[in-house]
């Protein structure tokens, strides 16, 4: 099962360190450990950077001013596409 809070957190800590405003998914790029192959787990859940962005990302809405708005919009769309 997955903690949606863990989830969150590991989100916040990989996208805090953006410079905001963002426009693009490849803005966010710079600021990932490990670039689009970083990877967030919790539970049953295993996603890339880069897969989140294919498979959830139709939910973004850029350009975003910060990364709490940023995290919501990834947490919302991963949960319309039955990820969470």
């Amino acid at each position: 099962m997955v903690d949606k809070d863990d989830l969150r957190e590991q989100f916040e800590d990989a996208f805090e360190g953006a410079d905001y405003p963002v426009n693009s998914p490849m803005d966010l790029v710079p600021a990932l450990p490990q670039g689009p192959g970083t990877k967030f787990e919790s539970g049953d859940f295993s996603m890339t950077a880069m897969e989140l962005n294919t498979k959830a990302g139709g939910n973004q809405d850029f350009p975003y001013e910060s990364s709490d708005e940023l995290v919501e919009d990834i947490m919302n769309g991963l949960e319309e596409e039955g990820y969470l």
